[in-house]
């Protein structure tokens, strides 16, 4: 707002009034007595005015400093942001890009009108996209950064591994109201550690291995961290009340171990032929390759505990139910032309315990969305996922 006019228009009032008082006082039929008080109190009424004026634009002009102040931060942010060595985007809660900088564009190899108003996913490699989406939701669980290995794949160019770091930026209600992406592109860095992934590898390679069949509880030794080679394995503990809890699934290429846990009552059950190794933990803490090697396995084993921590703390059985489904479509799934197929056979009381739910609801609601046909099972019972939103 400009205060000049405004502060010029009162010093003209209060030079008016000042005239106004000289040529009332020689009129004869105002009483003498009226004229002195009452342009007494219009002139203090001026002087007022006037202060208040002088004051109102001193706290325009610190106003205006300020403004420009916030503009020149601004700009030299959106310079920061610009012009950074890494790749930045800043998305909505789904994945939607709203802005990028010159280093995401160049990365992906357009130009960067292009990106704004595209899903992230159109640069994941079209048979990934359904599982990079289930991650994407997903982020609206977690007030931590995340960070997400994918495969990116650049317009019109070549395939790369990325690192994408993501943070949730959140209303005063706690909804996701945009997401901020650091993308790095670690093919390099994937290509330079690939020596030592191949001694980690000789180094399982050389040990024997240990075979379970369907159903066979895994001994656990405190000392020992479990390697699986082959097959999937439940992890799981027991409350109170005799009742088994779901604490997570390892795959091939995942570890498990009784030294990774606090709780008193821990086991470990092959859901199919499994192969292991064991590995001493005093080996790991001797080694940098090893310790190296087995710390973003041993983070992925706390993601899966917290999703499902997060799941159980669901609402309505329903809802839990479809969170679980979605939860393995990410970590067990395997895309197919006809769905997500689920690579370890859960039985309706396995997914009973990790939902906190009875195993009868559960057979009711699954029956319910294989009428639905949002589930079905291939000729080995192994459960098909179609398309569905877990908010629904």
């Amino acid at each position: 707002m400009n205060q000049q006019p405004f502060f010029q228009s009162t010093e003209v009032l209060h030079k008016r009034l000042a005239d106004l008082y000289q040529t009332a006082t020689v009129l004869p039929w105002v009483p003498s007595e009226m004229l002195p008080q009452a342009f007494e109190e219009l002139h203090h009424t001026s002087k007022t005015l006037q202060l208040a004026v002088e004051e109102l634009y001193q706290q325009n002009e610190e106003l205006i400093r300020t403004q420009n102040f916030l503009a020149t931060e601004h700009q030299r942010y959106q310079d920061l942001f610009e012009y950074a060595p890494d790749a930045y985007l800043v998305t909505n809660a789904l994945g939607t890009i709203h802005e990028a900088n010159q280093m995401a564009a160049k990365l992906l190899n357009v130009d960067k009108q292009f990106l704004i108003g595209k899903p992230i996913t159109n640069f994941i490699p079209l048979k990934e996209r359904e599982q990079v989406r289930s991650k994407i939701n997903r982020l609206s669980e977690s007030d931590r950064n995340t960070e997400l290995f994918v495969r990116l794949q650049q317009l019109h160019g070549d395939i790369f591994n990325a690192a994408l770091t993501v943070a949730a930026v959140r209303n005063q209600q706690g909804e996701v109201i945009s997401l901020r992406w650091l993308i790095r592109n670690i093919t390099a860095r994937n290509k330079w550690e690939s020596s030592e992934i191949k001694s980690i590898s000789s180094i399982i390679r050389e040990r024997p291995l240990s075979k379970y069949i369907k159903g066979d509880n895994i001994p656990l030794n405190p000392l020992k961290i479990l390697h699986v080679c082959r097959g999937w394995v439940k992890l799981s503990t027991f409350c109170e009340t005799g009742e088994e809890v779901l604490m997570g699934l390892a795959g091939a290429g995942m570890i498990f171990g009784s030294s990774m846990t606090s709780l008193t009552i821990y086991q470990a059950k092959a859901l199919s032929e499994v192969e292991l190794v064991s590995i001493h933990v005093s080996e790991i803490t001797a080694s940098p390759h090893l310790s190296h090697n087995f710390l973003p396995k041993i983070n992925q084993r706390l993601q899966q505990t917290e999703s499902l921590l997060a799941i159980s703390g669901k609402r309505q059985v329903q809802e839990r139910l479809r969170y679980l489904l979605e939860f393995l479509k990410q970590e067990i799934g395997e895309p197919l032309p006809e769905g997500i197929r689920l690579n370890a056979r859960l039985t309706h009381e396995d997914i009973a315990s990790a939902c906190c739910a009875n195993r009868v609801t559960i057979t009711r609601f699954l029956s319910k969305l294989k009428q639905l046909g949002v589930i079905s099972f291939d000729s080995h019972r192994h459960m098909i996922l179609k398309d569905f939103n877990c908010s629904k």
